[in-house]
């Protein structure tokens, strides 16, 4: 089967891509305002750029109903600021709870129940409950279109690391009490950690 996305409305070339491209990360993004006011957003497309400098990304799509930009991205074009609270089991309920379209006014940790954190370097709060947040700057924002389906490229450079310290060791993060959660299709999730394997990578031969 050949399908060209381009000959599909975008909710179903979205349904076809987020069908694909997964299980995938969710980058739980706090953001303020220039007033101050706190947001709280969940971003399934993220992923990492390069560790030197430490770089993410993740992209906040248009509002399907009528193409709105996201809170979470005026914020950020505004502050140049933004934290990634890494999402595991235990927050899950309350980071769908925050994907609903509040209305800018809403403090969604508020809303839901979760607990702001000072950052140590940006201005916007970490999600305490969160066992992994990184404190980010905003180094640029790509824009694709401003239809409904469009989206936008949010590039960050992470500037400080927040790991509780019963899930670091040996400089690493232990995957299994961090216990991360993953976005599947539709409502579907997936926990990380359920069923693993390990492929260790070659090393070429010399000859």
């Amino acid at each position: 089967m050949k399908i060209k996305p381009d000959a599909l409305p975008w909710s179903e070339a979205y349904k076809l891509m987020t069908g694909a491209i997964q299980p995938r990360p969710i980058a739980f993004v706090s953001t303020i305002n220039k007033e101050g006011q706190a947001n709280l957003a969940p971003f399934s497309f993220f992923t990492a750029i390069c560790a030197d400098p430490m770089m993410i990304c993740f992209s906040p799509m248009r509002r399907g109903t009528d193409g709105a930009r996201k809170d979470t991205l005026n914020n950020i074009e505004a502050t140049r600021e933004f934290v990634v609270n890494i999402v595991g089991e235990k927050i899950v309920d309350q980071m769908n709870d925050c994907a609903v379209e509040f209305s800018s006014e809403v403090d969604e940790f508020e809303e839901v129940g979760l607990t702001k954190a000072e950052s140590g370097i940006v201005k916007p709060p970490r999600v305490q409950e969160s066992d992994v947040q990184l404190e980010c700057v905003l180094h640029e924002v790509l824009h694709f279109g401003d239809q409904p389906g469009a989206g936008s490229l949010v590039i960050g450079q992470v500037v400080n690391i927040h790991v509780k310290d019963e899930l670091y060791y040996d400089g690493k993060i232990d995957t299994e009490k961090l216990q991360p959660i993953g976005r599947l299709a539709g409502p579907l999730y997936t926990r990380a950690v359920a069923d693993t394997f390990i492929l260790e990578r070659k090393k070429p031969s010399m000859k």
